[in-house]
């Protein structure tokens, strides 16, 4: 196998990645080369996609699958064999549908349809011991001795970005918020990564007109999130726990948070978010159940001792899966795009084998004693109150503005984040987005006239809130805003 999409990678620096039998994220060669297969073919259902779409008979269903295949195949998604194998066969379908799709309507058109080559004409084996000797053509690496490094990097760039669009597509799309635009610029993705380009100036234009696309992308996962759950406010987080059963709901998605909550009404289990799922408790139908008690944990990294602690249930959302331990594995459940050998899937919405988990374990002892974060500054909650922060920064109370975001890395002693936080000015405001902030955010850092130092605007999920908000506000004249970038790249793709 070969894999440097991520910042676990080993050797990142020489950009050898991960070349050994299994990845530092925990994922094998076999899959690792599946994965590699799967993305070939979605090459090919690009291709299909790229011209129905052009020809205004666009297929749903493949696009759909596009989105949902490529989230499978994120860092710390889905390591499960068996699943890559099922949706390679099913990918092979799908692209003999769009292939006679394509031809009938490009005849009705009055067009000679084209004949396709490369990814769209592959025949994948039917066992996993032909899959894997396909593998070779499908390499990330696939061409290095031939187009050089700089080529396989900028393709890499447009492949690793796509996926990061992929998924939170497929996060609006289960909210029911899909855009034309969205799917076409996925499917010309496809199509040129199918092209096998080497123009490197070609390459560069490529990842940032998919950044345009990824800009509508979070302004549809928005309008999915606040139109389901309602806008975000602020409210105080409990990250101790209280007395009874639990159940903990890890990852990214809301909508199986909410199947949690449903599934747990009036059962006397008090559900707790992990790592990317904090922000839900802003949301007021979310944070309208009664038993959403809190938040547990930290940062997606620290999960494995985390879930070990933890007295009840596990259900793994979305993405940042690392290797269940033995102390867990019997009572942790994955859902949506995420899968890992011998774990329980939910994959029909329905979670009553996870509040049987739930029933069987201890649960919190003890009810501790009361401690919280506050939550949900996003984009309405500050423009709410920029008169008082404008007449802060006229005033010069506040000097600057620091936006601290990204994804924390999984190496130990890594503490840029919290240094930077600890050392910046008592007259300056911290607003931060990602997992960075799980390394400083349960620290007091004051306020500023009431207005609180550290303002907590989300997740990865929520970047548009921020970017829309201070697009749509002023600056005031006397104070800045500045990003603060991680000295290593982001673990994700997006």
């Amino acid at each position: 196998m070969f894999c440097f999409q991520c910042e676990q990678t080993t050797k990142t620096d020489t950009g050898a990645g991960c070349a050994t039998a299994k990845g530092v994220c925990g994922k094998d060669e076999v899959t690792a080369d599946l994965q590699d297969v799967l993305i070939y073919q979605l090459k090919g259902l690009g291709q299909y996609s790229a011209r129905l779409h052009a020809l205004g008979q666009p297929d749903a269903q493949a696009d759909s699958f596009i989105l949902y295949a490529l989230f499978t195949t994120l860092t710390n998604v889905n390591f499960n064999r068996a699943r890559f194998v099922e949706m390679i066969a099913e990918a092979a379908r799908i692209r003999d549908r769009l292939r006679g799709a394509y031809e009938a309507v490009a005849k009705a058109a009055g067009q000679t349809p084209d004949v396709l080559h490369g990814p769209a004409s592959f025949i994948p084996a039917t066992d996993p011991t032909g899959l894997l000797a396909q593998a070779n053509i499908a390499s990330v690496r696939a061409g290095l001795d031939v187009v050089g490094a700089d080529v396989i990097g900028l393709r890499a760039l447009v492949l690793y970005g796509l996926k990061g669009v992929a998924a939170y597509a497929h996060h609006a799309e289960v909210l029911g918020e899909t855009r034309e635009a969205i799917a076409v610029g996925i499917a010309h993705a496809l199509d040129f990564l199918a092209s096998e380009p080497v123009d490197l100036e070609e390459l560069l234009e490529e990842s940032l007109a998919l950044g345009r696309v990824n800009f509508t992308v979070m302004e549809a996962l928005d309008a999915a999130n606040t139109g389901t759950y309602g806008t975000p406010s602020p409210v105080a987080v409990r990250i101790t726990p209280v007395a009874g059963k639990a159940i903990l709901v890890s990852g990214h998605d809301m909508r199986d948070l909410e199947g949690v909550l449903e599934a747990t009404k009036g059962t006397g289990i008090n559900v707790y978010t992990h790592g990317e799922v904090l922000p839900a408790h802003s949301y007021p139908k979310l944070r309208a159940y009664a038993h959403l008690a809190g938040n547990y944990g930290g940062a997606w990294q620290n999960q494995q001792q985390e879930f070990a602690a933890f007295p009840g249930a596990i259900v793994m959302t979305s993405n940042c899966l690392v290797e269940p331990q033995a102390l867990y594995r019997n009572r942790i459940f994955t859902a949506g795009p995420v899968g890992w050998p011998g774990i329980r899937h939910i994959g029909n919405g329905d979670f009553s084998q996870v509040v049987q988990a739930a029933l069987a374990q201890p649960g919190f002892s003890v009810t501790e004693p009361e401690k919280t974060i506050t939550v949900g500054f996003g984009r309405d909650a500050v423009l709410g109150v920029a008169g008082t922060v404008i007449d802060a920064v006229k005033s010069g109370a506040i000097k600057h503005f620091f936006l601290i975001g990204g994804c924390d890395g999984a190496a130990p002693g890594r503490n840029y984040y919290t240094e930077f936080a600890e050392a910046a000015p008592k007259d300056t405001v911290l607003l931060t987005l990602g997992c960075g902030k799980y390394r400083f955010n349960k620290e007091d850092f004051g306020d500023i006239g009431g207005i609180p130092r550290l303002l907590d605007m989300g997740q990865c999920n929520d970047s548009y809130s921020a970017l829309a908000g201070f697009g749509r506000a002023q600056c005031p004249a006397g104070a800045d805003l500045a990003g603060v970038p991680h000295p290593d790249f982001d673990r994700h793709s997006g």
